[in-house]
């Protein structure tokens, strides 16, 4: 059915806590009656987006790790936002936003600690230090978001409070923004990342980036978590076609992040690589709210510079000789990308990468995936067989039911390809594939 990064699928929707339109009230302030006002605000708001995004997470980091607190950075950071929407309108941007970010939180953070008595019992002696103007944002030689991320995707968080709190801590998301790219509620979202904080301080997990033998285990999980916010960014249940830009670019900013603090890391490239190439075809993918499936878009709508960007992250990968499950993804991604229309498409290099990627994951999403080249390489009848061996672990999966109606109609069983199709319409909760399948199912 529809294209789809492959990772195991969750569901999602968000916005990135950066966005001018819900960073804070409307403009106010002595600017009101300036005719400029307008453009003075949107430019302010613009740029504390940006910042935002850029440095949150490595302020939550740093002040996690000063405080030793996540709520209290967390909480820090936000007031600090709130500030510096306020200030930098009235009082225009000031020459370093993110160092400005940086102290504003701080100076919260110890605010907050000074009114808890146990918290500055233990902290406060070592003010001097907590307010040093050289632990600003920007100004350390590693990426401190990515002890965070590691933090949030510890293997003993479960998969939806890794998900959530990663939206939170990394992203910036707000509660209200993560129970919509969950599809959860604010209430349990909340309760989740509660949890979630509590077992972290409870439990002793350290925010950093491990070494040695858990290294790439742990890598492959923030990988996965990241390529599962840029997945179901295209998944949103009532939604028409087009992607949710917002969570999306998210998981694409996410994954240069990586990709740039851990340049040896070749799966970290071939995450990125992968969602390069997914995102250059955006365009094409959705045209006027309508699913636009592979084999049928207008290449020519697709990102030319994205996708060079895309061969490039996959050629550093290659470079550093340690191949992966992300790397086989990304290369079968760059095998449609190459090709000037579906038909030219190299369904036997596709299908042998698939084979390799089996070496690293057998999940049944991946079977099925590899199910589709199998059907161009050895004919419809064999992939169907593949199909059918997979019904247990996807029979709730209207993916399934989809490609098996495909593989049914090419081998003329027209009534049980039919059935097929409803089924997988019955099953899909997003807009644009249910008309798709409405359509091939002649309702």
């Amino acid at each position: 059915m529809a294209e789809r990064v492959p990772a195991p699928p969750p569901d999602a929707a968000g916005a990135p806590y950066g966005d001018p339109g819900r960073v804070g009230p409307a403009a106010v302030g002595p600017h009101a009656d300036d005719p400029d006002a307008g453009e003075h605000v949107a430019a302010s708001d613009r740029l504390l987006a940006a910042v935002v995004r850029e440095e949150s997470a490595r302020i939550t980091a740093a002040l996690t790790l000063s405080f030793g607190s996540f709520d209290i950075a967390e909480e820090a950071v936000a007031e600090a936002v709130e500030e510096g929407l306020r200030d930098w309108r009235a009082r225009g941007i000031p020459p370093k936003p993110g160092a400005w970010l940086m102290q504003a939180a701080r100076h919260n953070a110890l605010d907050r600690v000074r009114r808890d008595r146990v918290l500055r019992d233990r902290v406060l002696p070592d003010r001097a230090t907590l307010l040093a103007p050289g632990t600003s944002a920007g100004g350390a030689a590693a990426d401190e978001r990515l002890p965070l991320l590691f933090g949030c995707c510890h293997p003993a968080l479960a998969p939806d409070a890794q998900l959530a709190l990663t939206l939170r801590a990394v992203c910036g998301l707000t509660t209200a923004q993560i129970a919509r790219a969950t599809f959860s509620t604010e209430a349990t979202t909340g309760q989740r990342i509660s949890r979630a904080k509590r077992k972290i301080a409870a439990s002793g997990i350290p925010l950093r980036v491990p070494e040695g033998a858990d290294a790439a285990a742990r890598l492959d999980l923030v990988l996965t978590i990241v390529s599962v916010m840029y997945s179901e960014a295209h998944f949103v249940p009532g939604a028409d076609a087009a992607a949710d830009r917002d969570l999306a670019d998210d998981a694409l900013w996410l994954a240069r992040v990586v990709a740039e603090a851990l340049p040896r890391a070749a799966e970290a490239q071939g995450v990125l690589a992968l969602l390069q190439f997914h995102r250059a075809r955006e365009s094409a993918r959705s045209v006027d709210g309508e699913l636009v499936l592979l084999a049928d878009q207008d290449r020519s709508r697709w990102d030319a510079a994205l996708l060079r960007k895309a061969h490039e992250s996959l050629e550093r990968a290659a470079r550093l000789r340690r191949p992966g499950r992300w790397q086989l993804h990304a290369a079968i991604a760059a095998c449609h990308a190459d090709a000037p229309d579906a038909p030219s498409t190299d369904w036997l290099q596709v299908l042998t990468l698939y084979d390799m990627l089996l070496a690293y994951d057998r999940s049944p999403v991946v079977r099925l995936n590899r199910a589709v080249a199998l059907a161009r390489v050895e004919g419809p009848a064999v992939a169907l067989a593949e199909v059918e061996g997979l019904e247990a672990p996807l029979a709730r999966s209207h993916l399934w039911h989809a490609l098996r109606a495909s593989l049914l109609r090419e081998l003329g069983r027209d009534d049980e390809a039919l059935a097929a199709d409803v089924r997988a319409l019955e099953l899909t909760a997003n807009e644009a594939e249910r008309r798709l399948l409405a359509a091939r199912a002649g309702r």
